[in-house]
């Protein structure tokens, strides 16, 4: 479902964003990836509104300190945030599919070298195929992006790429690294 002239107004009017914080996690094998957002944004207070993401599975969903059941606020499209404060910071944890049509987080298993290859090109609306966001380009905030990945994979943005630092072996014992891309500013 896509985001309608009516709708992005009046989410426009209710609401201003701060920043995403988006962990992504590439070692759960080949059909989702995890992914943990935190966004900051101020809104009018008692005001109702939703945030995009399109979802396999929801696991939680904490708006200000409080558990929202994802089950009555997620239809696997969007996540309805009722009750908003003038100051919010809404966490969303959930499983989303990979995609092999280009759009979202693209998966491609190279039949060459029987490697992994996962890209994203965000064409709209597609960041919400990746994480829980916004997604209007009059809501603008900064990003900050921390990527789990198979240790021997290259992970990069078109910001400077990190160094990764050693994670935990996953549960299939293969080994994990960790990227922390710095946050970008806020685009114009």
């Amino acid at each position: 479902m896509n985001l309608t002239r009516a709708e992005a107004r009046e989410r426009a009017e209710l609401i201003n964003v701060d920043s995403y914080d988006v962990i992504l996690d590439l070692t759960k094998g080949g059909k989702v990836f995890g992914t943990t957002t935190t966004v900051k944004f101020t809104a009018v207070p008692g005001s109702a509104s939703f945030i995009d993401a399109v979802t396999h599975t929801v696991h939680s969903v904490t708006l200000n300190g409080r558990a929202l059941d994802p089950q009555s606020v997620s239809d696997g499209i969007r996540i309805q945030l009722p009750g908003l404060a003038e100051f919010n910071e809404l966490t969303v944890v959930a499983d989303a599919p990979y995609m092999n049509t280009g759009e979202g987080l693209h998966r491609f298993v190279d039949p060459v070298d029987n490697e992994v290859y996962l890209y994203t090109q965000f064409e709209v609306p597609d960041s919400r195929r990746m994480f829980a966001v916004f997604e209007q380009p009059d809501l603008k905030g900064t990003f900050r992006f921390t990527v789990t990945a198979p240790s021997h994979w290259d992970v990069i943005s078109n910001s400077p790429t990190p160094a990764p630092v050693e994670a935990t072996p996953g549960d299939d014992g293969g080994a994990r690294s960790v990227w922390t891309f710095a946050a970008t500013p806020r685009l114009s």
